[in-house]
């Protein structure tokens, strides 16, 4: 059983690895480029000032969102079933986590996500990207009923998907035990939800829960994009 840093480490580091990695790399440096006519888009020097990424860097993620966004249909937007498509090669595929992440990709909460919105985003997986920020929006993919709280319901879920997802089985006392060990951990007053500077300690105290919120490749977008 997982210890001090309880089955969120484990979670996150299963998200970034699966669907985070794919989404940024694997989907964006695999097969031909997109023949469609070049897409009228954000001044990249203006997302450069806005984000940690350069010029060229951007240059580099607009192939990736290029390609996402004419996989269903060519209308320069990501949908939710494009995004899915570009992590499973399957839009039909289910995942809670990759649910959260498209939700907080979506900033406009319109559905689609523009070029903007996705630099803006994955912005805080570059390796200068401030430690904080990472910390913030792990603590906004864990927090799914956006109260500004990590409730013990929405642990167990997360729980529940990561091993429905991993295809594991635990018991249900093994998985209680968990969420409790969890909390122990993280709750530092006892109220029986996690606060975002609670979740910002036990960051501070455990820095590997964080280490999958830094995709170093993005800086060699330029050199391994199409």
């Amino acid at each position: 059983m997982k210890s001090d840093a309880s089955l969120m480490l484990c979670s996150y580091n299963f998200l970034s690895s699966k669907e985070v990695y794919l989404l940024t790399l694997k989907s964006s440096f695999m097969g031909c480029i997109c023949t469609k006519q070049q897409l009228k888009y954000d001044d990249p020097a203006v997302l450069a000032a806005e984000t940690c990424f350069n010029e060229a860097e951007i240059e580099a993620l607009h192939e990736l969102f290029r390609k996402l966004s004419s996989a269903l249909k060519d209308d320069g937007l990501i949908s939710k079933e494009e995004f899915q498509l570009g992590l499973f090669r399957n839009s039909k595929n289910q995942s809670l986590f990759s649910d959260r992440i498209f939700q907080l990709l979506d900033s406009k909460h319109d559905g689609v996500i523009e070029f903007a919105e996705f630099v803006r985003s994955l912005s805080v997986f570059h390796p200068e990207a401030p430690q904080s920020d990472k910390a913030a929006f792990a603590f906004k993919l864990y927090d799914i009923w956006e109260t500004g709280f990590i409730e013990r319901d929405e642990v167990k879920v997360l729980i529940l998907a990561f091993l429905d997802e991993s295809e594991l089985m635990l018991s249900d006392d093994i998985v209680e035990a968990i969420i409790d060990k969890t909390f122990e951990d993280v709750d530092s007053n006892g109220d029986g939800k996690i606060d975002q500077e609670e979740w910002k300690e036990f960051a501070t105290r455990n820095p590997s829960l964080l280490k999958n919120m830094t995709i170093p490749y993005l800086k060699l977008a330029t050199v391994l994009s199409p």
